[in-house]
């Protein structure tokens, strides 16, 4: 059964449907106010922080994932340059890096201006999405960070995994 089949209101919170989406997963959760609910995917490489909050005043669903990323100074430049070469190829969402808190973040903000709702399916597919993205970029992030490669190399690894695996 989809996870839209178990929705039948036009009317309910998208906060709800996430945690709905999160007990679905099986994935721990904190509803941590009325309007956001913070949770825990696990992914291949690492454990995602994935908040996801609604504001009514402007009718988006946002999306923050994280992940802990401790770069060495010298290393924020070419941090920066794998980052612009990572958002050019994706077409949702995109990434920054949180110096103070030390975070990599991928964000995507859901718009549903005129009072339109987002589907249960279209919540979990923007979850999948995010931690998808984290899941192909962080190779990518990891070898030029410490492991010396260039930006161009260490794009190929997450090119190459678009492609599928062996």
């Amino acid at each position: 059964m989809a996870l839209s089949e178990q929705f039948l209101e036009d009317d309910i919170h998208p906060i709800d449907i996430v945690e709905h989406i999160a007990e679905y997963h099986d994935w721990s959760f904190d509803r941590i106010a009325d309007d956001q609910i913070a949770m825990a995917v696990e992914g291949q490489w690492r454990t995602y922080s994935i908040t996801l909050a609604w504001s009514a005043y402007d009718e988006t669903l946002r999306l923050v994932c994280s992940f802990e990323m401790e770069p060495p100074e010298e290393k924020i430049p070419q941090l920066h340059e794998t980052l612009n070469a990572i958002n050019d190829q994706c077409w949702a969402g995109a990434f920054t890096f949180w110096k103070p808190q030390q975070l990599m973040i991928y964000r995507y903000g859901l718009v549903l201006s005129g009072g339109q709702v987002a589907s249960p399916d279209q919540i979990d597919t923007m979850i999948r999405l995010a931690v998808g993205s984290a899941e192909r970029f962080y190779p990518a992030i990891q070898l030029v960070v410490w492991g010396d490669r260039k930006v161009e190399d260490a794009m190929q690894v997450a090119i190459a995994e678009a492609y599928g695996r062996a």
